[in-house]
């Protein structure tokens, strides 16, 4: 549907009778979608008195997570100036019977919503639904613009209107549906301690001061489920939610950004670490015009390496993609750096939390050089005691600890043996980043940050860093970096005894 609503507002303008005729059976599906305001619903049918939050599921997913957390929250709030909605997910932690964390970040909508709170100097109401459409969860992980309502794009999703509504005892408006429903709100200027949570870059996210919801009422509808989802290193469940939303808003892109041809956020990254995007390139660097709209787009904006090219070719395949781009760069002009900016919050990698910087990298027009693709040297340090080619012009390579060695990507830039290739990783172990493609994404871009660890046989600046390749990047580990996630072996141990007998008592209930 989004496909073909894509495609008409494409053709119809200028919009003409027949145009419009044709696209009648379209326009009559949209009539259909909306927000239909009830008094009462399913959601309100029980209540918890006195509230408890702790009589919900207590689910701790990790061996060193802070505590509990509710793991699937849709956070619905309103701006106090405008009234604008939104709804997000964002991790709550269970402190006590009536409170819990908010890791209400300030790059979202809810975020800005409690900031103007704040400013104000007045709470922000709040309600939380878990369970209910599938559609409203879906929504509320979209990476919509801005401006888009999130309950308008599930109700566009479950093609019928979403019932909703705003009781006398609700601050904030109610999706009927969900299976619960915790109102409350944000007070302003007061923090409690966040995490550790196991989060889905694969690392920990570190104890923060965070603000945190005060709960004023708890309800349920008859026969209520509780949904909850475990995050991690990718692919995990939401690995699959995050690319079938990108599928589902590609036809969109083109729209908002005429720019660009395709966009992907490479989930296997975090999602943020690294996105890619065929782009028109009609004028001189047109491609770092589109960069920039692209990193002005919602959560796109959170984008840390940013990948272009005007090849027609498909960004999901990445080997192919990147090579496209290595055949076309000159790091001299091609790569830009951008310092001392924001950066995602759960992103590590940068100076302080929320900031960081990012690099644009684009391989537009002809080919400027040919990759080889097969490794034969010997390296001079015996620091580097492995090297693995991941695809043609690329090399990973293993290398001493940074703890040990943290000035050893300058000397890996002039190692002769690396000479031939247009970018060098130096990882803790190349042959692990190599195993796959989802293998190479993850060890290399959630582990370093451009402005920090990005170098070149020779620098020179023209208010521009132009480098001279080959291109070395330091994605080892350093020692502030959160833990990598791993699993409690004995909690590992339990769930697969336990396995076999939860499938076959489900056989059983379905059959």
């Amino acid at each position: 549907f989004i496909r073909e609503l894509a495609g008409v507002l494409d053709q119809i303008v200028p919009p003409t009778l027949r145009k419009l005729w044709a696209a009648r059976g379209l326009f009559g599906r949209v009539l259909r979608v909306g927000l239909k305001n009830r008094r009462r619903g399913a959601v309100f049918e029980n209540s918890i008195q006195p509230v408890d939050l702790l009589r919900l599921p207590r689910i701790k997913s990790w061996p060193e997570d802070g505590g509990p957390f509710i793991t699937l929250p849709l956070v619905y709030t309103e701006s106090p100036s405008s009234g604008k909605s939104n709804l997000g997910m964002y991790r709550m932690q269970m402190y006590d019977a009536s409170h819990a964390g908010m890791h209400i970040q300030i790059h979202r909508g809810g975020g800005f919503h409690y900031y103007e709170a704040e400013t104000l100097g007045q709470p922000l109401p709040v309600s939380v639904f878990i369970g209910g459409p599938p559609a409203v969860t879906l929504a509320a992980v979209a990476p919509l613009p801005e401006d888009v309502p999130e309950l308008l794009f599930a109700s566009l999703l479950m093609g019928r209107k979403l019932e909703v509504g705003r009781p006398d005892e609700a601050a904030t408006r109610i999706i009927w549906d969900s299976d619960f429903c915790l109102q409350g709100q944000i007070p302003p200027g007061k923090r409690r301690p966040e995490g550790p949570f196991g989060d889905h870059y694969g690392y920990y996210s570190l104890c923060h001061e965070y603000p945190y919801l005060e709960i004023r009422s708890i309800h349920h509808r008859d026969r209520a489920i509780y949904p909850a989802t475990v995050v991690g290193r990718p692919p995990q469940e939401d690995h699959y939610l995050a690319e079938f939303l990108q599928d589902l808003l590609a036809p969109l892109f083109p729209l908002v950004m005429p720019g660009v041809v395709k966009i992907w956020a490479y989930e296997e990254s975090g999602v943020h670490s690294l996105a890619g995007a065929v782009v028109k390139n009609r004028y001189h660097k047109e491609a770092f015009t589109n960069a920039l709209r692209i990193l002005g787009e919602g959560q796109l904006s959170l984008t840390k390496f940013l990948l272009l090219t005007n090849q027609n070719c498909d960004p999901k395949n990445f080997k192919e993609f990147f090579t496209r781009i290595l055949e076309r760069a000159d790091f001299r002009e091609d790569l830009f750096i951008l310092s001392n900016i924001s950066q995602d919050t759960l992103d590590y990698t940068g100076p302080r939390v929320n900031e960081g910087s990012k690099a644009i990298l684009l391989g537009i027009g002809e080919k400027k050089r040919i990759l080889t693709g097969e490794w034969r040297g010997t390296f001079k340090s015996p620091h580097f005691p492995q090297a693995e080619v991941f695809c043609p012009g690329v090399l990973c390579v293993t290398g001493t600890p940074f703890a040990l060695r943290p000035d050893l990507a300058r000397e890996l830039v002039q190692e002769p043996a690396i000479q031939d290739f247009a970018m060098v990783f130096l990882l803790d172990d190349a042959r692990a980043a190599t195993q796959s493609v989802e293998d190479f994404i993850w060890h290399v871009f959630t582990r370093f940050e451009p402005a920090a660890d990005i170098y070149g046989k020779k620098v020179e600046t023209r208010f521009h860093i132009g480098i001279e390749g080959p291109v070395v990047v330091d994605c080892r580990l350093k020692p502030w970096y959160p833990k990598v996630l791993e699993e409690d072996l004995d909690v590992a141990r339990r769930v697969q005894q336990k396995w076999g007998s939860v499938l076959d008592r489900w056989d059983r209930r379905v059959s």
